[in-house]
């Protein structure tokens, strides 16, 4: 009888990366990776930057580890979609009415775009895929008028490559200002004013009414009319499968530190998942970063094979807007207290102290050359549940490196 495959459900980033891992920490049996796209795994940052405003016709841009599947004997099959989990069975079902049995399950399904609940919602185009982002290309050209829905960081980002091709942009946000749920307001105003400045117009405190082919009706009975209306308002955990199954589900697949739901025989990791980090809760919580999903699905392939690691990934985002790079790592949220440090004329540093003088987390806006080096250490120093002076934190003349050693 053939040994029973490792399986994953979710040919992502998250995906990828676990099937590598599974094979590198030593699992000799069969992996077999389920993608819905027709695409292997490929990086997804690229979609609302690059791919919508390179002048060669855009490809998906490969993972680094969909080049190593036929090396490593990984199995991919596209164009599959999991309809069934039977746990007690150790058995998947496919759309083709196909069956297969794992030894263990990896659900990496990954997040859809949250849609709006008012009438005409299906004629507002969202961004999540490849396809997606092929169809806004085409829609994106000079001059013409992108109303955009919601001020995070799709829609901000979006907005950045519509300017750049030529185009005008009107961006209604429902709260008072921009990215409220995941950036310091300092360095969202920040952002702000790059916007406006570019040409972006703002309507803060807008609430869709209705959605038309081509135009948005707010609450108060205005009409934005534009060429193409865009939805960017967040995205959702892609839990459908899991709950099925009887996994326990709450804002994403809930997984213990291990990335563990819970049944043993299966595990989540990346967007899918709301994963316990025991550096900063004992509740699970869900990050959304191609970073968070490339580590998360390591880190599940490996323990797939055997490993028994907890999770102590630092969460760290970036975003790009114009000439702009914005860098978030840790939680800045549990912060009680910030600390401020200027890298250069245009760029500054936030520090983030919890109660008990522990860094928590840390952000950072400017050009890339004077953030990335700084960004690097304070996620070492969040890592390490760093106590830094925050005098040496605020100190220009001080290297941040030097609390390394300390």
């Amino acid at each position: 009888m053939a040994r029973p495959a490792m399986i994953i459900v979710g040919s992502g980033e998250a995906g990828g990366c676990a099937a590598v891992a599974l094979r590198e920490a030593g699992w000799e049996g069969p992996i077999t990776l389920y993608g819905e796209e027709r695409h292997g795994p490929y990086e997804r940052p690229p979609l609302s930057k690059e791919l919508l405003t390179e002048k060669e016709p855009p490809k998906p841009r490969p993972s680094a580890e969909a080049g190593r599947f036929d090396e490593l004997g990984i199995s991919h099959r596209p164009n599959s979609r999991v309809i069934d989990i039977d746990p007690a069975g150790k058995e998947i079902s496919l759309h083709s009415g196909q069956t297969a049995h794992y030894e263990k399950l990896l659900l990496a399904t990954g997040a859809r775009a949250r849609l709006m609940s008012v009438p005409g919602s299906e004629y507002a185009l969202t961004l999540r895929s490849f396809e997606d982002a092929w169809a806004l290309r085409h829609l994106f050209g000079a001059g013409g008028h992108a109303v955009i829905i919601g001020g995070g960081f799709i829609g901000l980002e979006l907005a950045a490559s519509a300017i750049k091709l030529g185009g005008r942009v009107t961006l209604l946000e429902n709260q008072e200002r921009l990215l409220s749920r995941a950036v310091p307001a300092e360095l969202a105003q920040r952002l702000h004013e790059e916007h406006v400045c570019r040409g972006v117009r703002f309507h803060f405190g807008a609430s869709v009414s209705r959605v038309e082919r081509r135009a948005v009706i707010l609450e108060n009975g205005e009409r934005i009319a534009g060429d193409v209306v865009i939805c960017g308002i967040g995205a959702e955990p892609e839990t459908a499968l899991a709950r099925k199954a009887g996994l326990r589900a709450q804002n994403g697949i809930v997984t213990d530190d291990r990335l563990c739901t819970s049944n043993p025989a299966i595990y989540a990791c990346g967007d899918c998942a709301a994963s316990v980090h025991p550096q900063f809760s004992d509740q699970p919580m869900r990050f959304e970063s191609w970073q968070i999903a490339r580590e998360q699905g390591a880190l599940a392939g490996r323990n797939m094979a055997g490993a028994n690691e907890r999770q102590s990934i630092v969460p760290w985002f970036w975003s790009q807007q114009y000439d702009l790079h914005l860098q978030i790592a840790g939680l800045p949220d549990l912060g009680k207290s910030t600390v401020v440090r200027p890298l250069s004329d245009d760029a500054v540093l936030q520090f983030y102290i919890d109660g008990g003088g522990r860094l928590v987390g840390a952000a950072a806006l400017g050009q890339l050359s004077d953030v990335a080096r700084d960004m690097r250490i304070a996620q070492m120093l969040i890592a390490r549940k760093a106590t830094p002076d925050p005098a040496v934190l605020a100190a220009t003349e001080r290297r941040l490196k030097t609390l390394l050693a300390a």
